[in-house]
């Protein structure tokens, strides 16, 4: 992808002939199940054959050999500090972030309108089930036709569950004791419960010709980073890798939203030692894990169902998490490890063990669900199908360019091709990576009058989608030098 700008404000790459993969090329006409699995804080780094060998995932390993993962997924940011609350209601709705925020309110109308991702595929003949977190403003009640265990936003976390651990002194935090609450809430840890519930959907999906929907939604890994004490086992912290970008506190963090009074940064202490770090990556890794066997649950009650011929598998989570990259812990930032999810897509005629570099959304997954059963795309889903870059390889993405905000006013971002642009506004402060030579986005260009012209370019080009977005912010009231052009 190259660098200019675009000729007019909108960045969607349109297409002048569709030639995306029908129906037809999949299978016998018939409308395909679809299984979506979805992680909640879950980075696009921790799957082991997609390049985390420190992490053991069998089943996510199954999943991605058996079909394509998209490397380049993005989520496109939130308007608060629960991430999972724009992410989730941008995949529900079709609705990029800001329009998104603008609909929270008036949520119930679209549901009257049968507008929803699953109303859409409900009249559509398919049987639509629920089980796990949801955290959209609207009851899934009334939008699922069966929701069994629907989650709030994360378990219940404990006071002794932040600013922990420090070296040296006891931890009176476990993610194995059960007395804490959180996963273990009612009594049986909430991953295995929603396995549970998965198996129960597939059975009856078992015995009814009509094609299923199934939206099974993980509270792991988020915290409080829970799972039984052999998971935890599995990764001794004095083996676990402290990340490249470990720095014991972030410069910008007050300044970006993500400083020391954010819920999310309080789970470790300040500054971040290389021994808090590990801890944290301990279980979350050990979580995963967990969720992982889980995930397995449902793979294996998909094929004992005699469905999996003719279902579409999708697995992806609502965004990132740093855990200690960049001297930050939570998803409140425009880093990779933090807007990346994994994003694997598996079925009949999918490519197996193959990636795709294109740039998309999680979100796309929408799109493409309702390009699979043969839905026509309301003029409102503004997200697009995978099929077209899973049919071809080298086919560029729909999008020219990844956009990217956190809050009103705190966080912006750009990437086009390689380059990414952060800007933060209240410190005055564009920082510049190529993510081609550094994809860890250790090495800040922007200090490089080699790389000005490219900065103008692309602050430019983030203007023109902020229009786009209706994003309301001005960048340059914070930055007047660059909004002279």
């Amino acid at each position: 992808m190259n660098h200019r700008l675009p000729k007019t404000t909108s960045f969607l790459f349109v297409l002048s002939l569709f030639v995306g993969v029908s129906i037809a090329c999949f299978g016998n006409g018939v409308k395909p199940n679809i299984l979506f699995i979805f992680a909640d804080d879950q980075s696009y780094e921790t799957i082991a054959t997609l390049g985390n060998e420190e992490v053991s995932t069998p089943n996510l390993d199954r999943l991605a050999n058996s079909g394509t993962a998209f490397t380049n997924a993005y989520n496109m940011g939130a308007w608060n500090g629960a991430v999972c609350v724009a992410s989730r209601n941008m995949l529900n709705t079709g609705r990029f972030v800001w329009r998104a925020h603008a609909q929270e309110s008036t949520l119930p109308d679209l549901a009257k309108k049968e507008g929803f991702w699953s109303q859409l595929l409900e009249k559509s003949g398919y049987t639509t089930y629920m089980s796990g977190k949801w955290h959209v403003k609207i009851d899934p009640a009334d939008i699922f036709q069966h929701v069994v265990n629907p989650r709030p936003g994360m378990p219940n976390q404990t006071k002794k569950g932040y600013n922990r651990p420090t070296e040296g002194e006891l931890d009176v935090w476990s993610p194995y004791d059960q007395s804490f609450e959180g996963f273990w809430k009612g009594g049986k840890h909430w991953s295995e419960v929603l396995a549970d519930d998965a198996e129960g959907f597939l059975e009856n999906a078992s015995k009814d010709d009509k094609p299923f929907f199934m939206y099974l939604a993980f509270n792991a890994p988020h915290d409080p980073r829970q799972a039984p004490k052999h998971f935890v086992d599995m990764y001794p912290q004095e083996s676990i890798q402290v990340p490249s970008s470990y720095t014991p506190e972030y410069p910008y963090s007050e300044e970006i939203g993500a400083g020391r009074k954010l819920r999310d940064e309080k789970l470790a202490p300040f500054p971040r030692s290389e021994y808090s770090v590990r801890v944290n990556r301990q279980e979350y890794y050990a979580i995963i894990s967990h969720m992982d066997e889980q995930v397995g649950r449902i793979l294996d009650a998909l094929e004992k169902s005699g469905k999996k011929d003719n279902t579409y598998i999708f697995f992806t989570a609502d965004h990132g998490l740093a855990c200690g990259n960049h001297g930050l812990i939570g998803k409140q930032n425009m880093y990779e490890h933090s807007v990346k999810p994994p994003l694997i897509v598996i079925g009949p005629n999918i490519p197996k063990g193959e990636k795709r570099d294109a740039m998309v959304y999680l979100q796309d997954v929408m799109a493409t669900t309702l390009d699979l059963a043969d839905v026509a795309k309301p003029k409102y889903v503004e997200f697009n199908s995978l099929l077209p870059l899973i049919e071809d390889a080298s086919r560029e993405s729909s999008y020219d360019a990844v956009y990217g905000c956190y809050l009103k006013d705190k966080q912006r971002m750009i990437r086009v091709g390689d380059y990414k642009l952060i800007a933060y506004p209240q410190a005055a402060r564009l920082r510049l990576y190529n993510l081609a030579e550094d994809p860890q986005e250790l090495d800040d260009l922007s200090g490089n009058p080699q790389h000005w012209g490219r900065i103008e370019a692309l602050y430019q080009y983030l203007r023109a989608l902020q229009f786009d977005m209706e994003d309301s912010l001005n960048l340059d009231d914070f930055f007047p030098a660059m909004g002279k052009g």
